[in-house]
């Protein structure tokens, strides 16, 4: 798995992102920061998959989805005030890079 580019940068962002999930509420931690965890873990078990697959694009388009519903979710806790913007902005910028990246792995799937 080390030799998948895409799955060591979305890595780096959830050790990032755990490190910001712990200042959230305690009425949250167990709900909106539990989703947030549950979805990045359903994207890495895809990139996962989808890495083994011989026929990738139905998989990464599940990953690409579960992205967008990452993004959401941290939005809302932005929204909500359980994100710094700036821990905001840091996990934007690298959901953003890794976004590029799945779409680029979209474009050569065959």
């Amino acid at each position: 798995m080390e030799s998948l580019v895409i799955f060591q940068k979305a890595y780096d962002c959830f050790l990032y992102l755990h490190i910001a999930l712990k200042n959230f509420p305690k009425s949250e931690k167990f709900v909106l920061a539990a989703d947030i965890k549950n979805s990045f873990f359903e994207m890495m078990t895809l990139f996962i998959t989808a890495n083994k697959l011989q026929y990738k694009k139905k998989t990464l388009y599940e990953a690409d989805v579960k992205l967008e519903i990452i993004r959401f979710q941290l939005r809302a806790a932005k929204d909500l005030q359980f994100l710094k913007l700036k821990q905001y902005e840091i996990l934007a910028a690298q959901l953003s890079e890794v976004g590029k990246m799945l779409g680029g792995w979209i474009k050569v799937a065959k």
